[in-house]
């Protein structure tokens, strides 16, 4: 019998904005009167170009989009549903799981899944607590935990966007590590649960996995991260300033790593970085073809690559 194969992937889809002004977020820049002249227009494309990455990502190897697919800067429900409803994506069954966080641009983790092959038993956010070295609170996207049953079995799926890097590298590497020691909260909880519970933590660390943030979750909680091998300096899922970055990963617990186990185990991870996604002239040939760059409409996908990981059993 041929083996049973489930895709999990994680995407930073870059800004996904509705048009419609929220007065209590920081979402200026992404409406129709903003410089970026954010028009319903441009919002149709980015959900056909994001609902047609989707569909491809693992489809390959097992013909078929991602049972699941984390995502980051997500606004509302609203996006959510309309990236469900397009037009690669609506005759497949997505659900969605989302929280609205207190980041402070509104943007939020979510997880889109497939009815057909994941059940969906519990989810709840976990708060990073912050401070700034004035002693003032700190507001970003809190990590998301969705646990279900995928094809009979129990899994746990963390989803992540840890803060960002724009303040300098070395200035808010305190913060990921804050997000790192919660997931390793959060990864407790659930062993204290479950026995040898199978976890998969995916998401835009902001880091890479050489990072001390990504590092210290490694050395705690037997986990294996299979996007260590793929991040080389022509590859990632992610560029600054010529360099590659692989902030987005997808790293998992060792029970999915023991084959003589009945049910899921690894198979193979990658970066979703075909072609077309790219910038395909001039000087940032081979990057990711955005949506903006700074203030300027490019009209593309996003800013980063897909990444993902094949389930095997």
């Amino acid at each position: 019998m041929d083996p049973k194969l489930q895709t999990i992937a994680f995407y930073n889809i870059e800004n996904l904005f509705d048009i419609y002004d929220d007065e209590l977020t920081n979402d200026d820049d992404f409406l129709p009167t903003s410089t970026k002249k954010w028009t319903k227009k441009r919002y149709t494309k980015k959900i056909y170009k994001l609902g047609s990455v989707i569909s491809k990502i693992g489809f390959d190897i097992t013909n078929k989009p991602p049972t699941i697919v984390g995502l980051a800067e997500v606004e509302n429900d609203l996006v959510l549903k309309d990236l469900i409803q397009s037009e690669d994506l609506s005759n497949y069954d997505y659900g969605f799981v989302h929280y609205e966080s207190n980041d402070e641009r509104g943007i939020d983790v979510a997880l889109l899944y497939d009815k057909n092959e994941f059940e969906v038993a519990s989810s709840e956010t976990f708060e990073v607590e912050i401070e700034t070295p004035e002693g003032e609170k700190d507001f970003t996207r809190d990590i998301l935990l969705v646990s279900g049953i995928l094809d009979g079995e129990l899994l746990h799926v963390i989803v992540n966007h840890w803060p960002s890097r724009r303040d300098g590298e070395d200035e808010t590497s305190y913060k990921r590590i804050l997000a790192a020691n919660k997931v390793l909260e959060i990864i407790d909880k659930l062993k204290s649960e479950f026995e040898s519970p199978k976890i998969v933590v995916i998401g835009d660390f902001n880091d890479n996995p050489s990072s001390e943030s990504v590092q210290f979750l490694m050395r705690k909680n037997g986990l294996f991260n299979p996007m260590d091998s793929l991040w080389t300096k022509d590859r990632g899922s992610q560029n600054f300033e010529f360099q590659w970055n692989l902030f987005d990963q997808i790293i998992i617990s060792d029970s999915l790593l023991k084959s003589n186990e009945s049910g899921y185990v690894f198979e193979s991870a990658d970066i979703f970085d075909d072609k077309f996604l790219t910038q395909f002239h001039g000087k940032y040939q081979g990057q990711p073809f955005r949506t903006y760059v700074g203030k300027k409409y490019m009209g593309g996908y996003s800013d980063h690559f897909p990444v993902y990981a094949i389930l095997k059993k």
